[in-house]
């Protein structure tokens, strides 16, 4: 063969593959062109939305969801690839085969209901223990026999008596059952569900050191182990509720164990605050000031955990102890065999701790009504 021949084989053969190349580089301009034309579209469409819908809380729209899909953007990078093309888009909203609605309301923090002050431990002292009791001796007998004594006399002997008291730990618990995708998937709601758990415990052992009964399992509270008011020989002209708290004052001052707090419910504290003298000026300041609740000198802590028409007036940090066996945690577990089957988690919360009335003298109960009436006569 010649050539001249060879040269053109070779020619035919390289213009019959640029013939190719170029049939594959317009090909691929075509794809790039017509999915370029698609974005547009959904773009200017997703533009046209209102502008207070744009913000990141949504979720992202059917369109936007396909412009961002990986798919995309590295079927635009190797559009000679093909032009066939799939991307999942989710759904928004749980109705069965649907895309959902194009935009989620925006979601606002959680309202709860309404939680109650807890004060009656921050009145006491409290200790860190690490049994399941605690005993401490109490003195109950102090024989006094010392007198002046003459030279080379006999000297007079005086007696003590203690006698062992036992303090038992009670246990304060509960439990919820909860999806650990909820858990998993709403940091908010997991924060809330902790704090819920332990205000709850926090409420019960609110209630158990004030009024506990003492029977099964309860703590002895504080208030039934108090003394009962007695205003003795003491007359009060015309009296009041703050009469009657000023005579419970009294009463602890004379068995030496003088009152740093007085507990009462909201409502009797309020009326007190709205007493009036008889210019009508309140006595208690100005309602337009923030007034400290405190009577006589003393710290008034205002709870429902009281029955209205009930007041305690106590030596509370020398007359009473706390010990904190445990103090109140929150734990989750998926061990239960129930909980690993249907992916769900137990939330516990838990505390232990017991209260010692030491000096029962130390705290006077009673209700206005009654002292009220002990006052007059």
């Amino acid at each position: 063969m010649e050539m001249k021949d060879i040269l053109q084989q070779h020619t035919d053969a390289v213009e019959k593959q640029v013939g190719a190349l170029d049939g594959d580089v317009k090909k691929a301009l075509e794809d790039v062109g017509f999915v370029k034309s698609v974005v547009s579209d959904l773009e200017q469409k997703f533009s046209a939305l209102p502008s207070d819908l744009a913000g990141d809380s949504r979720p992202a729209s059917p369109g936007s969801q396909f412009v961002e899909a990986d798919e995309v953007k590295s079927f635009i990078g190797n559009a000679s690839a093909g032009r066939a093309l799939s991307v999942e888009i989710k759904a928004i909203t749980t109705a069965t085969g649907s895309g959902g609605a194009l935009f989620a309301p925006q979601r606002d923090t959680a309202i709860t209901l309404p939680q109650r002050p807890l004060r009656v431990r921050d009145l006491l002292p409290v200790i860190q223990v690490s049994s399941g009791s605690v005993e401490y001796p109490r003195q109950i007998l102090r024989d006094n026999k010392a007198a002046t004594v003459a030279e080379g006399a006999l000297k007079p002997e005086s007696n003590l008596g203690f006698e062992l008291v036992q303090v038992p730990i009670r246990t304060i618990a509960h439990w919820i059952v909860a999806s650990r995708q909820v858990l998993d998937d709403a940091p908010q709601l997991q924060g809330i569900i902790d704090n819920e758990l332990l205000y709850q415990l926090g409420f019960v052992e609110d209630a158990q050191l004030m009024m506990g009964a003492g029977t099964g399992t309860d703590i002895t509270g504080i208030y039934p182990q108090a003394t009962a008011f007695a205003a003795g020989t003491l007359v009060v002209a015309s009296p009041t509720r703050l009469d009657a708290i000023g005579a419970a004052i009294l009463q602890n001052a004379l068995v030496d164990l003088p009152a740093d707090g007085v507990v009462m419910h909201p409502a009797d504290w309020m009326g007190m605050r709205l007493t009036k003298n008889a210019q009508g000026d309140y006595i208690f300041g100005n309602p337009q000031d923030a007034v400290q609740p405190r009577i006589f000198g003393l710290p008034v802590v205002e709870t429902t955990g009281i029955t209205a028409g009930s007041f305690l007036v106590g030596n509370f940090r020398g007359s009473a102890t706390l010990y904190d066996r445990m103090a109140a945690r929150v734990e989750v577990s998926t061990e239960d065999a129930t909980n690993f089957r249907q992916n769900l988690v137990t939330v516990l919360a838990e505390e232990r701790v017991g209260l010692a009335v030491k000096r029962p003298a130390g705290f006077t109960k009673g209700t206005f009504a009654a002292a009220i009436t002990d006052l007059t006569s």
